[in-house]
């Protein structure tokens, strides 16, 4: 079956004047012959004068007059209210009522540029409407058949091994315009035109100028089709994607927007493989890379098998980043959408994912040791605004020592488990592993039960406080030492005068006991707030 073109399902106002019924009367087309192929919803037949209030728009509607009035006024009201209503067009048959359309009808039928069709012969009516009823029948039949081609073509796509681009490409051809399909977000995710048309724009342009920049992102214009494909969720993941068919030249046709609703149950079931197959995937590097950290693979293997997982690096430095993300939980979503982001960076990068201990490790290729500091902004951007499209809390991102392939497993494991000791820190892009070691050594000894009673030494008498008085004073005294003692600094922060600020420091040193300009205190206080973060 062809499928490729504009589709001729339904029935014109055309058509209906060529079927019998209305042919036996001599139809005569008095006004709106250039809008003969507006397209007829259903046939009406009616003498009342509030007929209008009665149809819905798209109606043939038959009459003998009756109901028009015997006024001008009331003839050309008539005819105005059906034209706003939006009807196909007015058949009125000569007879007993009028032997001619007065000037009223005619006129006002031509300005309102409504289609206006005299009989001279009578007709009936039911059997018209039972002949045009039949044939628009008839047309949304052959359009269901043809969205159902389209739907089996793409089927047979899919299990012939094609994938999403294929099915779009089939969409395509049917409508004879670009096909997009995008995020629920607006990001287009796969474009394609119609295989045959040479001279038709590029889908990426078309898409430009349907949507423009994502900095200024466009609605849709009016016309164009969107069908849902579903995620399988609810409330926002209830919509995975969006197939977008727009209105270029022409609107899209019924037929275009059923083949498209039948093709997007096919696409959610595309989406959720891409998508299940990208998870694991992610799972099997997230897996190398740690068995890489561990050394269950030889240093000599690993460019080998990195290169079968997709990862280029060239001849400069590796550099190994881990995000850490709270333990189990939905992975795909937050996974893909790092992906997306990180496919802008412009380096090379292996990412796997390590669900278990929540754990995203990543190799990323340098040019040089130079650019560890750029490239690391630009890596930890991206998987911080992966991680926030998918709805996730907040990562810590650690960045390890670059280096060649003999240097990396030491450390990917010393950045993985710096990741581990530095989760629930805020105020950064991404840390330096090697800047967080004492927080490593700390977390080491959070079971330690020597660490608690050190911790205890340090602040009991300011936690007691802070339990039963207020203002709490820990927040002072951590703000205080991590301004390295700058009374200015530390009253901005908190927004306090600076004699309040006074105030509370003698109140500190008064509960602890020791002097706040001491660097042996200062350094016992630092270390007890680091180790309070690891406590159970």
């Amino acid at each position: 079956m062809e499928i490729r073109g504009e589709p001729q399902g339904g029935i014109t106002v055309r058509r209906a004047l060529e079927l019998p019924g209305l042919r036996s009367g001599l139809p005569e087309v008095v006004t709106g012959a250039e809008k003969l192929n507006r397209t007829v919803r259903w046939v009406h037949a009616g003498e009342v004068p509030n007929i209008a209030s009665l149809l819905k728009g798209g109606e043939l509607l038959l009459t003998t007059g009756l109901g028009l009035g015997t006024r001008p006024a009331e003839q050309r009201a008539f005819v105005r209210q059906l034209a706003e209503r939006g009807i196909a067009a007015l058949v009125v048959e000569l007879g007993p009522r009028f032997s001619k359309l007065p000037s009223s009808i005619v006129d006002t039928a031509r300005s309102s540029g409504l289609p206006l069709v005299q009989l001279h012969r009578e007709v009936p009516f039911v059997s018209v409407t039972e002949e045009i009823h039949t044939e628009i029948v008839n047309g949304h039949y052959a359009l269901l058949r043809r969205a159902d081609e389209v739907h089996r073509r793409c089927t047979e796509v899919l299990l012939g091994g094609g994938g999403i681009p294929q099915v779009l490409g089939i969409l395509a051809d049917f409508a004879a315009r670009p096909v997009f399909l995008e995020t629920a977000e607006g990001e287009l995710l796969y474009a394609a035109g119609p295989g045959a048309a040479d001279t038709a724009a590029d889908p990426l342009q078309v898409w430009e100028g349907l949507r423009g920049p994502r900095e200024t992102r466009l609605s849709p214009p009016a016309g164009t089709v969107l069908v849902d494909v579903p995620g399988g969720g609810q409330g926002a993941s209830a919509v995975r994607a969006r197939l977008v068919l727009p209105s270029v030249g022409t609107p899209p046709h019924p037929v275009h927007r059923m083949a498209a609703e039948r093709a997007a149950g096919l696409l959610a079931v595309a989406l959720m493989q891409a998508h299940q197959e990208e998870e694991l995937a992610a799972r099997g590097r997230g897996d190398f890379l740690t068995d890489l950290a561990e050394g269950r693979i030889a240093v000599s293997d690993a460019p080998a098998q990195a290169k079968v997982l997709g990862f280029r690096p060239g001849t400069g430095p590796l550099l190994p980043v881990v995000m850490r993300l709270s333990p189990g939980g939905a992975w795909a979503p937050p996974a893909h959408a790092v992906l997306e982001e990180l496919s802008a960076v412009g380096v090379p990068v292996l990412l796997g994912v390590r669900p278990v201990e929540g754990r995203v490790p990543l190799l990323v290729g340098l040019r040089s040791e130079e650019e560890r500091e750029s490239v690391a902004d630009r890596v930890a951007a991206a998987l911080r605004a992966g991680v926030a499209r998918a709805g996730v809390r907040e990562p810590v991102v650690v960045v390890g020592r670059a280096g060649g392939w003999s240097t990396v497993p030491a450390s990917l494991r010393h950045a993985a488990e710096t990741a581990t000791a530095a989760q629930g820190l805020t105020g950064r892009p991404w840390y330096d592993a090697r800047r967080l070691d004492i927080e490593l050594l700390l977390w080491r000894l959070r079971d330690d039960p020597d660490l608690a009673a050190f911790v205890d030494r340090a602040l009991g008498p300011l936690r007691a406080h802070d339990a039963t008085a207020r203002p709490p004073l820990l927040p002072t005294l951590e703000t205080y030492l991590s301004h390295a003692g700058r009374k200015a600094e530390t009253a901005r922060e908190l927004h306090l005068n600076r004699q309040t600020l006074y105030n509370r420091l003698a109140r500190i040193s008064d509960l602890l006991g020791t002097d706040l300009d001491d660097p042996q205190s200062v350094l016992t206080l630092s270390l007890a707030l680091r180790a309070r973060r690891h406590l159970p």
